[in-house]
């Protein structure tokens, strides 16, 4: 039994965690390498080299990331970045401390990275920083890599054959572009875009922008509508909405996050593109332009980080594949904000949504390969205020982001793979004329997906990953004198095809841990 949380935050509480599952390792032998070491206390960041554990070499069941934290005093919640031999592995952001100190710790399922962990590679990570009088909380942190061998029935994880980084990558506005070289005998793609709004600007709150010429303090040419989009020798080849990241500080209100981070909060997920339907254009072995985009944001503005892989699947048989395109259907971008005053309130009501259909082939030793990526995206969001302090101020959004990919070729029956994801936000900030900031939100990462092969379903899984919580505080004066209140609770709920469940919830009061149950009823 959890001891009864005190009457309001103190100086101390609970270490920062997550109800999200540990990862599962296979019970084989493993190394494990550290690869960051550092204090993080200004913008240099750590640069050293990673060497393959000698004493288990390849091929791996699994490879797992993990990134332990310590941090003292008084900071803001900052955003990390790490890089090895030049691809994204990871990126986070960090909670903030209490006076007190705490720890905390994060695992990522790297597995997929495995081809490009088999040799020796430069490491650079940064967790950019500021300290002074002020600001006194150093960022102590160390990364470590762990390899388990495939062994008997745990057999070497299907992954890529590479794993690249853009080459000659730069910023252009809001895009970033660069380019990449795939084998010739490439026959599957997949790009990667670790998109996260932020800097503290009004882009990393980018769902509470309103139209330029609607009075409120984050104004944005046409609204809160973002798509992140990748393009493919200037053709569209991947769209898909951006996750509503909240981080450690966010919502005006750090006394919700202290122990309890949004969703994805602490490992900042990328966005998957299969761009499978262009491979037969790339593999000429010449460079080929990609431009990852997001749409919405005002020229000029700062405020997106699009790091970008390229993950690539070879045809071990064939010297060159070759192939085209099919089908290249982009529909337009409907965005439309609409902004009223009812009953003293402002409204901006925003309906957006986009929809692509791309076809290609690809002529492979086992013959003729062809791939459909269908994907529709949509936006749906209330944003109210009052007055021009926006006092009280209210979002309620939600998300859409579905694809079906269907392969043909590999046998009788197309391989279909449909994928639907939901995003919601839903929260308030208010001020009493007291001076007393209340902060109340839920925020939601549902997903359903399931793969298909005529009659068989081959893989299915349900996420619902929803964070709820309130608190309070007096604004405006000393710590002590905040008398800061708050709840939250984070579950996790994960479903498979054959029964598999993990269901997970935390729940505190005031800073400290009041409850942690897991259980899978049906």
């Amino acid at each position: 039994m959890a001891a009864e949380p005190p009457p309001e935050f103190g100086t101390d509480w609970d270490d920062p965690r997550t109800a999200v599952p540990a990862i599962a390792k296979p019970p084989t032998a493993s190394c494990t390498v550290q690869i960051v070491n550092e204090r993080f206390d200004d913008f240099t960041p750590y640069t050293g080299t990673f060497t393959p554990p000698a004493e288990c070499p390849g091929p791996w069941n699994k490879v797992v990331l993990r990134m332990e934290g310590k941090v003292q005093g008084v900071q803001y919640d900052r955003l990390g970045h790490l890089e090895v031999g030049g691809v994204t592995l990871f990126k986070t952001s960090t909670p903030e401390p209490s006076r007190d100190g705490i720890s905390w710790a994060v695992e990522k399922d790297v597995t997929a990275y495995a081809p490009l962990l088999s040799q020796p590679r430069p490491v650079w990570m940064l967790i950019g920083n500021v300290v002074n009088d002020t600001y006194t909380g150093v960022l102590d942190v160390q990364v470590y890599l762990t390899f388990y061998r495939a062994h008997g029935r745990y057999k070497p994880a299907d992954t890529a054959d590479e794993v690249l980084p853009l080459t000659n990558p730069r910023r252009e506005d809001t895009a970033l572009l660069g380019e990449v070289t795939v084998p010739r005998n490439t026959e599957r793609l997949v790009a990667e875009v670790y998109a996260t709004g932020s800097g503290g600007g009004c882009e990393e709150f980018w769902y509470i922008t309103a139209p330029a010429n609607v009075p409120y303090s984050c104004p944005a040419d046409e609204g809160p509508y973002r798509e992140v989009q990748i393009e493919v020798d200037g053709k569209v080849a991947g769209i898909a909405m951006p996750f509503p990241h909240v981080y450690t500080g966010g919502w005006s209100n750090p006394f919700l996050w202290y122990v309890l981070p949004a969703p994805r909060a602490f490992d900042v997920r990328p966005i998957r593109y299969d761009l499978t339907p262009f491979a037969g254009l790339l593999t000429d072995g010449k460079p080929h332009q990609v431009k990852v985009t997001v749409l919405g944001v005002p020229a000029g503005r700062p405020g997106w980080d699009l790091p970008t892989n390229v993950l690539v699947w070879r045809d071990a048989r064939s010297a060159q594949v070759t192939g085209g395109l099919l089908e290249h259907r982009v529909g337009a971008v409907s965005n439309e904000s609409t902004h009223t005053v009812v009953d003293g309130w402002n409204h901006v009501d925003t309906q957006g949504n986009h929809h692509l259909r791309v076809t290609g082939y690809v002529r492979t030793s086992r013959g003729k390969v062809v791939t459909t990526v269908e994907q529709s995206v949509s936006n749906e969001s209330l944003h109210r205020w009052q007055g021009d302090a926006e006092n009280p101020d209210a979002l309620t959004s939600t998300w859409n982001d579905s694809s079906t990919i269907t392969v043909a070729g590999h046998g009788f029956f197309p391989t279909v793979s449909r994928s639907n994801k939901r995003y919601v936000l839903d929260g308030l900030i208010s001020v009493t004329p007291e001076n007393r900031l209340t902060t109340t939100i839920t925020v939601s990462d549902l997903a359903d997906e399931r793969t298909t092969r005529g009659l068989f379903t081959l893989d299915q899984q349900k996420l619902s990953d929803v964070y709820t919580g309130e608190a309070s505080y007096n604004l405006g004066v000393p710590r002590p004198q905040r008398n800061a209140v708050g709840i939250s609770t984070h579950h996790y709920r994960l479903t498979g095809e054959h029964g598999d469940c993990y269901d997970r919830q935390i729940s505190t009061r005031n800073g400290f841990v009041t409850e942690d149950v897991q259980r899978c009823d049906d």
